[in-house]
């Protein structure tokens, strides 16, 4: 069982600062690949559903925001990933806690050391490697959905690592630690993001 977060005070977290249709204008603005494009989308619904998940709908905006958002200078700046990305924030006056958000999430990756603390950076450090796993098994599915995707199919698909090689599974592993949470859960409640996302298309 997933306890509620018990509220937190002077949180910027209810107030963005920037609409979603602001925010996908600069995340089209850095990205022309539909590839990274749809993978923003993909891990901004998978934020909204843990935000819901975990009790903190009235922040789900913002959890949206950040997943939408995380890997906005990969494309163009691939060698400066979360570090490009802090000048880009700084020039548009982005939500100082939103870039944190995202420059959390390359954690010991990038050299970075900004480390996920807030329980939507563990999220997102979770489900972002996670969810490009996800994508790569569909894809290789007859139905190329999600909507009969199981968990065991997923861990067959993990434990191969010549499978998606890009996709980390010591981070995977990592940001289920990091939540306190069975690698299986991690990947069950995933699934179940992805495949509400799916649903509603």
């Amino acid at each position: 069982m997933i306890l509620e977060h018990l509220p937190e005070e002077n949180s910027g977290r209810s107030n963005p600062g920037i609409t979603r249709r602001e925010a996908f204008a600069l995340l089209e603005k850095y990205n022309k690949e539909p590839f990274h494009i749809q993978h923003a989308e993909t891990v901004e619904a998978v934020m909204r559903y843990f935000a819901g998940k975990l009790g903190y709908a009235d922040e789900a905006d913002f959890w949206g925001l950040v997943g939408l958002l995380h890997d906005l200078d990969f494309e163009q700046f691939p060698e400066e990933h979360c570090i490009k990305v802090r000048e880009i924030f700084d020039a548009e006056g982005i939500n100082p806690e939103i870039k944190r958000a995202v420059v959390s999430h390359a954690y010991g990756i990038m050299q970075q050391d900004v480390k996920p603390e807030h329980q939507m950076e563990k999220v997102l450090y979770a489900t972002d490697e996670l969810t490009g796993l996800i994508g790569a098994v569909i894809l290789m599915r007859p139905g190329k959905s999600t909507l009969d995707l199981t968990v065991q199919s997923l861990k067959k698909k993990f434990k191969d690592k010549k499978f998606a090689a890009g996709c980390s599974r010591d981070v995977i592993r990592e940001g289920a630690d990091l939540l306190g949470w069975e690698l299986d859960y991690l990947m069950e409640q995933t699934i179940r993001a992805m495949q509400e996302k799916e649903r509603a298309e």
